[in-house]
């Protein structure tokens, strides 16, 4: 596989978590959901225990390092909340048009994941 695109709907820690590892495995803190806020502690030991990152940005730079990912946000989100370019992480490559990433990066992608 040589590329792929991943959409992530949702800021929650374990909903980015998996997207964030099958983007470090294939390119080579935000509380967690109330719902498994019970786990937060067993997961983080598990992180640590695999020597994984806890924070999400440590994460992100850790994917980002590889080379081969690119983070982009959204213009229609950005439009609504107000986020500019100047405010996104030092790892995203920018604010981009929907239409734009699905034609250039999802549709030519070997495969596309949504979370």
């Amino acid at each position: 596989m040589k590329r792929m695109a991943i959409v992530i709907r949702d800021d929650g820690y374990d909903r980015l978590y998996t997207p964030l590892t099958f983007a470090y495995v294939a390119a080579k803190a935000v509380k967690i959901d109330r719902q498994h806020a019970a786990e937060e502690d067993w997961f983080k030991d598990r992180l640590r225990r695999d020597g994984d990152p806890l924070a999400i940005h440590d994460f992100i730079k850790l994917v980002k390092r590889t080379g081969n990912v690119q983070f982009y946000g959204c213009q229609l989100a950005a439009a609504t909340f107000d986020v500019t370019e100047s405010q996104l992480i030092p790892e995203a490559d920018g604010i981009v048009d929907s239409l734009w990433f699905l034609e250039e990066k999802a549709i030519k992608a070997d495969r596309c994941q949504y979370f």
